[in-house]
């Protein structure tokens, strides 16, 4: 069976992309906060319970790094990805406690070639992580450069904004 490789050409905008789910447990909420982010309510529940979120909770960090191995394990390792230049926006909208079940999608907000790069598209992406309510509890936006199938043409190049390479 030959896996799918995503191109470029592949995430046109309103693209929308879902990239499975993945169950927060305490142990590796405690696991991660440990690592990188020893705050009280991340590392112990009564002092998750005297804190502004009740109970013992994940690091917004550790939200994110699931959201990152949920693309690279649902879609990053089928697709032409040539890295990240950065993200543009990340909020963290509601608390993830132990047990909640989170579950990924990316939409495509804009793509273009890069005039630098031809052979090179960059595409802006939201990713929305849900809990299982269907709660909204993370949202950022950031790029992704992808290899094309086919370099861009001259005139689709003549079109772009220099400034924006």
């Amino acid at each position: 069976m030959t896996k799918r490789v995503y191109y470029f050409e592949d995430l046109a905008p309103g693209t929308v992309l879902e990239f499975g789910d993945a169950e927060m447990t305490a142990d590796a909420i405690i696991e991660f906060a440990r690592q990188f982010d020893p705050q009280p309510f991340h590392l112990d529940e009564e002092a998750g319970e005297n804190s502004i979120f009740g109970g013992l909770c994940a690091s917004g960090w550790h939200t994110c790094a699931l959201a990152m191995k949920l693309t690279v394990e649902n879609f990053l390792l089928e697709a032409a990805s040539m890295g990240s230049p950065g993200l543009e926006s990340l909020r963290w909208l509601k608390p993830v406690y132990p047990g909640d079940t989170l579950r990924l999608e990316q939409s495509v907000v804009e793509s273009r070639a890069l005039r630098s790069r031809p052979d090179i598209g960059l595409v802006r992406s939201r990713w929305e992580m849900f809990n299982q309510n269907g709660e909204k509890v993370m949202q950022m936006e950031g790029y992704g450069m992808f290899r094309r199938r086919h370099r861009a043409t001259e005139q689709e190049l003549a079109g772009l904004d220099a400034s924006k390479d």
